[in-house]
């Protein structure tokens, strides 16, 4: 059976669905496992041992992705996102059994769906993502082992900079650029780097996605010259770096997806709403390694100090 799960949108929404495809693997091992994706989660999902094929989700050249899929002769198809331009994709490529939620007007090109209401926030998104496959076997287990992404050991980045192996890396990720809809302002992430600098044996690294840049030249010139300021050329390595670190310290974005699915230690900030919040967004680590924060009247900086403080004794 040829099976393909899509999600065709952001880092840490594409994160979130990795338990559906490990899932689905776990239960029809001899399955070929396809993975529909935008462009900037296609390498690192190459690298995912639950995912046989990747077919890149060219939204500019439709025709030609359909072809594809077409030539996959995939029997099933699980969407945890959908819109109209997927559900025409999905439908003519002649796929018998295509599963999605039951929401807006995409949803007709699908022929079995579930209704999940994800504006209320019953679940986390990637327990929303589990859900749809009871649609494909009501008695499937929806366990699944942490860390979901397993990376080789790669220590090209301390060697480049010269960081000792038993030097703890702490990652802050600013990451304004991209869909944080809570944060801390950039003088509270240099009290932060303050913290982290104090205890021994430490190593902060500045992290910045591709939208980020703003925020990257704003920093540049307070960042202490101890610091390292790092801009990773693809996913992959930021997940190299992310996989060789203790802690990482950000808003809800990617990196902190990514954080999670490797098991690593997230501090992470959320914004004042139910959408925003953790109980939607949570990470894929073990809960004793994911500390969330939500910036509202109630937040103080100081727990979070006092909590890294802890992590770094």
């Amino acid at each position: 059976m040829n099976i393909l799960i899509t999600r065709h949108d952001k880092i840490g929404d594409f994160i979130t669905t990795l338990p559906l495809f490990y899932v689905i693997k776990k239960t029809y091992p001899n399955a070929k496992i396809f993975a529909l994706v935008s462009n900037i989660n296609f390498e690192l999902a190459e690298q995912i041992d639950f995912i046989d094929k990747v077919i890149l989700y060219d939204r500019n050249h439709f025709w030609q992705t359909l072809k594809v899929i077409k030539n996959a002769n995939i029997e099933v198809s699980i969407s945890a996102f959908i819109d109209t331009q997927l559900g025409w994709l999905l439908f003519l490529s002649r796929i018998k059994t295509r599963i999605a939620p039951a929401t807006k007007i995409a949803q007709l090109f699908f022929n079995k769906t579930r209704k999940q209401k994800r504006s209320k926030v019953e679940k986390t998104e990637f327990e929303y993502n589990l859900d749809l496959a009871k649609l494909l076997n009501k008695n499937i287990s929806l366990e699944f082992k942490k860390p979901l992404l397993t990376l080789p050991n790669n220590t090209k980045f301390r060697e480049q900079h010269q960081i000792d192996q038993g030097k703890k890396i702490v990652l802050l990720h600013p990451g304004y650029g991209g869909s944080s809809d809570g944060n801390l302002s950039l003088k509270d992430y240099l009290s932060l780097a303050k913290i982290i600098r104090s205890k021994d044996n430490t190593q902060i690294v500045w992290t910045f996605g591709p939208d980020d840049l703003s925020t990257k030249n704003q920093l540049q010139s307070k960042i202490n010259k101890k610091d390292i300021i790092h801009q990773p050329k693809t996913l992959l390595d930021f997940c190299n770096l992310i996989n060789n670190s203790l802690l990482i310290i950000s808003t809800s974005t990617g990196p902190m997806h990514l954080a999670g699915a490797l098991n690593i230690q997230t501090i992470s900030f959320f914004g004042d709403n139910l959408f925003a919040s953790p109980k939607r967004w949570a990470t894929i680590n073990n809960l004793s390694r994911q500390h969330n924060f939500t910036v509202d009247k109630y937040f103080k900086l100081a727990d979070v100090k006092q909590l890294i403080t802890e992590i770094l004794c």
